[in-house]
Formats: structure tokens, sequence, C-alpha cells
């Protein structure tokens, strides 16, 4: 803990040594990692993150995390992805037949963010077979410091699928703002993203998408450089989502906008 005179002067430094000696901040709001019972019918309003790790749901273990509504979060200086959701198939429960459990109807709103991380974009990720659906998130403002290379916008992450859920699981990624996979139903509106330092990724990366509407969505973005990479992506619709025209896509294999 900082001493008055640390703050009045400007001495104070946050710092928080790991086992190994290193220093990196921890704390977080999670549900997970544990999951067999699940995470039903809960808000989580008006928080503060500061110099900590970001947002993170996730089920593994069979969990069913439902009904879940995620609102007024500041965040500055995150230490990973701001938003992470994952559903996996770690499977680790009393039962050896532990199936893959299931993430829906998640609402995330009115959070903004400073100071990402630039080694991870937010994440929404379910596995082959296993999406996560009915996802909204609005008014989202994120600053990330930026940095990313074009040898990164060309990367194809790992599932892994079966492996501890953590932003750091999938490596670089391919994304700056959002990387987004395996998903059904998801809704956007009014997300701004941009970086500190020029960025040669794209905004949104997204993989086996069903249904995805993106309503006043905007990003910052370098010249030749998309907004949008689309892969495996089906009824995908933009909407004031400036410069992107707006469109309706019933399926593409593979495109930029």
């Amino acid at each position: 803990m900082a001493t008055t005179k640390e703050r009045l002067d400007g001495t104070y430094k946050r710092e928080f040594r790991n086992a190994n000696g290193t220093f990196s901040p921890t704390g977080r709001i999670k549900f997970g990692t544990e999951s067999n019972g699940g995470f039903k019918n809960i808000t989580v309003s008006n928080c503060v993150f500061d110099y900590c790790r970001g947002l993170a749901l996730e089920a593994v273990d069979g969990a069913l995390l439902e009904d879940v509504s995620i609102s007024n979060i500041t965040m500055r200086d995150i230490s990973n992805a701001p938003i992470f959701i994952r559903l996996g198939n770690r499977a680790r429960g009393p039962k050896a037949s532990t199936t893959v459990g299931a993430i829906r109807r998640v609402n995330i709103s009115d959070v903004v963010v400073y100071n990402a991380d630039p080694k991870y974009s937010s994440i929404i990720s379910g596995i082959p077979g296993h999406p996560i659906e009915d996802l909204r998130i609005s008014n989202i403002r994120v600053y990330s410091r930026g940095g990313g290379t074009k040898e990164q916008s060309a990367l194809d992450p790992p599932e892994k699928e079966d492996t501890y859920p953590e932003p750091t699981m999938f490596g670089d990624l391919p994304a700056y703002g959002f990387f987004i996979r395996h998903v059904k139903a998801l809704q956007m509106r009014d997300v701004e993203v941009s970086y500190l330092k020029d960025d040669l990724r794209s905004a949104y990366w997204l993989n086996d998408v069903v249904g995805a509407d993106f309503l006043h969505v905007t990003s910052q973005h370098a010249a030749s450089v998309p907004t949008f990479t689309l892969k495996n992506v089906a009824d995908f619709s933009t909407h004031q989502c400036w410069p992107i025209a707006d469109m309706r896509v019933e399926k593409v294999d593979l495109k930029n906008y």
C-alpha cells in the first residue's frame, strides 16, 4: 500500500511479484475456472479494474453459464484480454462422462478500457460444434496500446479445446479489438476500438460465426488494413459502421471488409 508521501510526490509504483520473481498484476472478476455447478441469473455492475487482468467468463467443465448481465465497468492498464469469454472442454468433473456445457444469454454493456495490453484482444471463443450463444455487447470503448504486426494478422490460432482457459492460451492473435470464434447470435452495438500505436491487425476477426449484427461499430485502422476479417461466417450484417457500407452477407468463406 502506498504511503501518503509516495502519493503526494508521485514516487509510488504499482508492483506485484510472482513466485518466480517477476512482476505482473493479477486480480480480476472471474467466473470459473472450476465450473461444474454453473453460473446462472447473475448481475455485476459498477466496478473498477485498475492494473489487473480483465473480465473472464469461463465454462470448461460441463457447466451452464447463462442469464448474466455485466454493466458499468471501467478498466485501466489491463494486463490481458479486457473481455475473455471461453466455452471449452477440459471436462474435469466428478464424473468421467462430463459433457460440454454452454454459455448463453450474456449481456455486457457500458465498459471503458484504457491502455490494454496489445498482445491480447478481447476474446469470445467456443469450440467446434459448441458455440457461445445469444451474446449482446453494447456501449464499449477500448484503447489498446497497439503495435500488432502484419505477420500476426495472418495467424489462425489453435483450438486447444481441453486447455486451461486463459487469454494466453491461443498465443498471438490476428485481431487487436475482438477475436470471435464459434459463436451463434452475436450483437455488437456502439462499440469502438482504437490503439495508441499503429496496429496492422484487423479490429474484428470472426471465424465460424452464425448471426452477427454490428450496429454503429467503429474502429481505428491503418491504410489497407481491414476492419473485419471473416472466415466461415453466415448471416453477417453491418449498420452505420463507418467507413464500411451497410451490408448483409448471407455466407462468406473468407473475406476482408
